[in-house]
């Protein structure tokens, strides 16, 4: 018995070696691929060397920073009509997609506590009162409402103004104008 299990002990000293010795082998690592090199060129290259420039310095510019006293400006330039020109024909009650380039021409940012309030005209149907574009100062946005023609043939027009947080108008008047007719 005890020829046994010095058998089985020598079996589990040389099972646990042999894992041991297996497991700290250096693993083998795989060859990156490599794309054929481009052949080389068949016309000799050249032997000079090439002179360097020569650096000329550039002054650097003096930029003067002027800080702007008291509070912002608002204001709002029309640009163009994106959809519906002026005069454009619809049937009666057609749903209108009406969209304005403007530009912030002012020094504040719009946010959404900036709004379009209609002024005058036949609002045909659109909210009265609606949120403006969020646009940075200096730069355009487009300003898009939904409208909807009249019931009967006529010619239509509705004015809205920019409107600041504190209920203010400024800005130019923007406008869409149509014929209904059937």
């Amino acid at each position: 018995m005890t020829k046994q299990r010095l058998f089985l002990n020598l079996c589990l000293i040389l099972l646990t070696s042999i894992f041991s010795l297996w497991a700290c082998a250096p693993q083998s690592t795989p060859t990156p691929f490599r794309p054929p090199t481009a052949a080389p060129p068949t016309q000799p290259l050249p032997t000079t060397t090439p002179i360097p420039a020569l650096f000329t310095p550039f002054p650097t510019p003096t930029i003067t920073v002027t800080a702007t006293s008291g509070p912002c400006t608002d204001n709002l330039s029309f640009l163009d009509d994106i959809t519906v020109d002026d005069g454009t024909s619809f049937l009666p009650s057609a749903s209108i997609d009406k969209q304005w380039l403007v530009q912030n021409s002012g020094t504040c940012n719009w946010d959404l506590t900036y709004r379009v309030k209609w002024v005058g005209g036949d609002p045909m149907g659109a909210v009265q009162e609606q949120s403006l574009y969020p646009a940075r100062a200096g730069t355009q946005a487009t300003l898009r409402m939904t409208f909807t023609a009249p019931a009967e043939s006529g010619s239509y027009e509705s004015a809205w103004q920019a409107v600041d947080p504190n209920g203010n108008f400024f800005g130019d008047l923007i406008f869409i104008k149509i014929v209904v007719s059937p």
